[in-house]
Order: C-alpha cells, then sequence, then structure tokens
C-alpha cells in the first residue's frame, strides 16, 4: 500500500509541476524547458529557463560596445595649397624647398587622418600623413593615467615633443601656415621617439591650470615619407615643458606662460672603428670666427642644450577675439657643416659635426572679425644659428687653415602677413605672404645682397 502512495504521490507531482510549465510557458515564450524520465518509481525532472541575468548582461554589453563606440573617434584633415616664389628653386620654409626651374606649385601640405580611442584613463592615438611625397607616421601613442590621484599620466611611442607652445599647437588650428624657421630646424616634423611623465591636476580640480611634461626621447625625430627612423645611440634626450594657464572671472581674458628646457646630444662614434670629427667656434690670431676641431673623448656627445619661455594672451575685442602669442629659444645645437637641422641619422666622417650657439622667436598677432568670419593674422620670427658671428665676418678666411663660417650660418627674419576666411565649421580658405629677409655679408658669395624667397600661399583646409 505504501509503494501504490508513493506512485500515487510521484504521478501527482509530475501533474502539478506539467501545469506549472504551462503557465510558465504562457508567460515566457520560447524560454522553458521540461524534460521528464520516470524509472523505477523515481521521477527525474528538469526544468531549464533563461536566466534573468542572461538578459542583463546582453544588455550591459550592448551599452558597452556603444560607449566604445563613442569613444573611438575618426577624424583628419587636408590641407590643399597653391604658391607662387619669387625665383624658382629657392630654399624654403614655406611647406619646404621649390624644385629647380620652379616657382609656381601645387601641393597637398599635409593630408592626416586621426584615429582616436580614449577611454578617459588610457588613451591610444595613430595618425598618418598623406601627401604627394608619400605617406609617413605621424601620431603612434598610448596614455595611461593613474586612477588613484589622477595626478600622473604616462605616455609613449611616437608623439610631439613638450617643448615650448608652437611644437604641440596643431596644425589645422595653427593660425599661419607654418611653424616659423627655427622649430622647424630645431624640431624637423615636430615628433619624436620616446615615452613622458604627464603631471597635472584631476580636470575640475584647483591645480589642473598647472602643467608638467618631462620626457625622454631619442633625439632623432619622427619617420619622414618613405625614410625610416631608428634609435642611433645610448643616449637619450631630456626634455621638460612647464606651464601654467589661467583666466580672469569672467574668461574675457585668457593667458599663459611657459618655461622649457632641452637637454640632449649627437654620439661622435661613426661606427666602432672610427669617430666623428667635431667642430667648434673658435678665434683665430687674427681675431677671425673659424670653425677649429675639438679634441673629445671616443665615446663623447655633441650637447644640444636649449632653454626657452613661451606666453600668450586672449581676450575679447568690439569685434572679436585678439590673440598674442610669443616663444623665445637660445642655446647650443649640433648640426652639421651645411645645415643645423638636428641629425636624423648618425654622422658621418664625410658629414661631421658642427656645434653652434643659436637664439631665435616668434611673435603672432590674431584679429579674429566674427561679423566677417575671417582672421587677420601677423607674424615675426628670427632664427641666428651663430650667434658668435654677424654681417661681413661670416666667411672670412682664416690665416691659421680653420675652417671658415658660410651660408649656414646666416641669420634669417621672417615677417608673414594674411588673412583667413572661414566658409563654415569645415572649410577656410588662407592667403599668407612670407617676406623673407636674410642677413648678407660681403665676404660670401651669393649673400652680399637679400635673396629673392618670398612665397606667396594660398590654401584650402577641410576638416571633419
Amino acid at each position: 500500500m505504501l509503494s501504490s502512495f508513493k506512485k500515487s504521490a510521484s504521478i501527482l507531482t509530475v501533474m502539478l509541476l506539467c501545469l506549472f510549465s504551462i503557465n510558465v510557458q504562457a508567460q515566457i515564450e520560447d524560454s522553458t524547458k521540461a524534460n521528464l524520465t520516470i524509472e523505477d518509481s523515481t521521477i527525474q525532472i528538469a526544468v531549464e529557463l533563461e536566466p534573468e541575468d542572461t538578459t542583463q548582461q546582453t544588455i550591459a554589453k550592448m551599452y558597452n560596445d556603444l560607449d566604445n563606440m563613442k569613444r573611438f573617434t575618426i577624424s583628419g584633415y587636408v590641407q590643399a595649397q597653391w604658391q607662387i616664389a619669387d625665383s624658382s628653386g629657392v630654399a624654403s620654409y614655406a611647406g619646404g624647398n621649390f624644385n629647380n626651374g620652379v616657382d609656381k606649385r601645387y601641393s597637398v601640405r599635409r593630408g592626416r587622418l586621426k584615429f582616436v580611442f580614449d577611454k578617459g584613463f588610457s588613451k591610444i592615438q595613430f595618425q598618418t600623413d598623406f601627401t604627394e611625397k608619400g605617406v609617413r607616421v605621424v601620431d603612434a601613442y598610448a596614455r595611461f593615467t593613474e586612477q588613484k590621484f589622477y595626478w600622473f599620466s604616462l605616455q609613449a611611442g611616437i608623439f610631439d615633443r613638450p617643448f615650448g607652445y608652437e611644437i604641440e599647437f596643431s596644425s589645422n588650428t595653427r593660425e599661419a601656415p607654418e611653424r616659423g624657421r627655427m622649430s622647424q630646424i630645431l624640431f624637423p616634423n615636430e615628433r619624436d621617439m620616446g615615452a613622458k611623465l604627464v603631471i597635472q591636476g584631476p580636470k575640475f580640480g584647483i591645480w589642473n591650470w598647472l602643467k608638467l611634461d618631462v620626457a625622454l626621447m631619442t633625439g632623432n625625430g619622427s619617420p619622414d615619407a618613405g625614410v625610416g627612423v631608428s634609435d642611433f645611440d645610448k643616449r637619450k634626450d631630456l626634455i621638460m615643458h612647464l606651464n601654467a594657464n589661467r583666466s580672469n572671472l569672467s574668461e574675457s581674458i585668457k593667458y599663459g606662460i611657459g618655461v622649457s628646457y632641452y637637454n640632449g646630444g649627437v654620439v661622435y662614434n661613426a661606427d666602432s672603428l672610427s669617430k666623428v670629427a667635431t667642430y667648434k667656434m673658435y678665434t683665430d690670431k687674427d681675431g677671425v670666427q673659424t670653425f677649429k676641431v675639438d679634441s673629445v673623448a671616443p665615446d663623447a656627445f655633441a650637447p644640444r642644450v636649449y632653454v626657452g619661455a613661451d606666453a600668450q594672451v586672449q581676450t575679447i575685442t568690439p569685434i572679436g577675439i585678439l590673440s598674442l602669442k610669443a616663444e623665445y629659444i637660445q642655446g647650443e645645437q649640433a648640426g652639421a657643416a651645411s645645415t643645423t637641422k638636428s641629425f636624423a641619422t648618425k654622422p658621418t666622417v664625410s658629414n661631421p659635426i658642427f656645434s653652434r650657439k643659436f637664439n631665435g622667436a616668434y611673435f603672432t598677432f590674431v584679429q579674429n572679425i566674427s561679423i566677417l568670419k575671417s582672421q587677420i593674422i601677423l607674424k615675426y620670427d628670427w632664427y641666428d644659428p651663430n650667434t658668435k658671428v654677424k654681417g661681413d665676418e661670416i666667411g672670412k678666411k682664416s690665416s691659421e687653415g680653420n675652417k671658415s663660417t658660410n651660408a649656414t650660418d646666416i641669420r634669417y627674419d621672417t615677417f608673414g602677413a594674411g588673412v583667413a576666411y572661414l566658409i563654415d565649421n569645415n572649410t577656410k580658405i588662407v592667403a599668407y605672404y612670407d617676406m623673407v629677409k636674410n642677413e648678407t655679408s660681403s665676404n660670401l658669395s651669393g649673400y652680399t645682397k637679400d635673396l629673392k624667397d618670398n612665397v606667396f600661399t594660398l590654401r584650402l583646409q577641410y576638416k571633419f
């Protein structure tokens, strides 16, 4: 009888569970499965229901995917331009030298495409440049901010050298078409490879206005179109920039100041078997400034040491925003006989190092005219690659047989003026004229008078 009772109870249980299963199916479509097995008076029942947290996980994943999509951005810009030079084949810092026999040219000055994934505390950025000269890497770096104090960030890869103001100021928002001559010579392509520590208060904290960048870079610059750049010595260059940005309570006036320091060098050794000569300025017995071979240790470095100061101010006027920017740099540069441009490759016995003291600066004035959606742009910059000589001292021969100074030691002053018209938020046209004045010397052939190397630029820029 007890056995009969157990069987009756089991059958009743099955019926109740079946009714429960039907009820669940009525409420949750296609989400219930019931499997019944009766064996030796033992009933095994498995009911599989879709758990609630599976739906929540699906929704959470969708939100996460949407959030990642919002954090991933693609942007870029194209600067197409037409230029006219005073004469054919001139050397120029208004977008590069003109080819022989050419005084008018079309070019794509910059064709940038940038990919950024930014999660706030972490960020990666890739940027490439497409021009008629080829394709090159502009940026490729990762950045991380610690999550306890939010004061310290570490960045590594290829990125802007953190020196001064103009180097890191984006080319698509800069008013003048190009950076100054000095910036282009000391910091070719603006970027370098290495790592930097950024110390800055949290975004909405009371110390966010103060920022310190400390970087260790290779010192060789970034890749050019079709030309790679790799580290060729064991020494790394130290770069530091401390800057402060403030405003008045109404934010009608904004201003910033900064100081910069660069300490690096170029190795003397061409390879393990030979040593590159280095030349330094020397006053011979007749008082002539010349270059003389410097006696150095085999593993020594020619110094690259710069110090700089920068300042910016922006205010609102009745016709629009007015901004003034200035920067001054001086120091010692390790260049070559024919150029003071920073080395991108290891110097060789046939291309030795020439050390020179230099200075330079730029001053930019920009007045926005809001009603006309336009800007008036004025800029002046100078670069003196060798402050030890000037005028007719350049090119003088030495009776002691030392190497003479040459055209590389000529100072240049550039006066720029232009207007920009904003067609819409994406498109603008810039018309700009560079008037270049070079130092002259009666002892230097080809530089007894000012060169005809002024350049007019008409640029169309579109950014997205």
